[in-house]
């Protein structure tokens, strides 16, 4: 039995997010989702950037840091 990989696409929005978008996800928009979690009520997914060198929690809406794709 193979478990289907989920990906999202993510993008920066606050300078901080676009500083670790550029320098340490190689600017690749897709990110797989780790985890799944509700955190107050609200979907959160844990995502690993393609290169695996970034790891972040972010709520299936966004933030102000960063906006996800569908």
């Amino acid at each position: 039995m193979s478990i289907k990989t989920k990906r999202v696409s993510v993008t920066p929005v606050s300078s901080k997010a676009k500083n670790r978008f550029a320098n340490i996800m190689n600017q690749f928009h897709m990110c797989t989702v780790e985890q799944e979690k509700m955190i107050d009520g609200v979907l959160h997914f844990f995502l690993v950037s393609m290169n695996k060198m970034y790891c972040f929690w972010v709520p299936v809406n966004g933030n102000e840091h960063w906006e996800i794709g569908k």
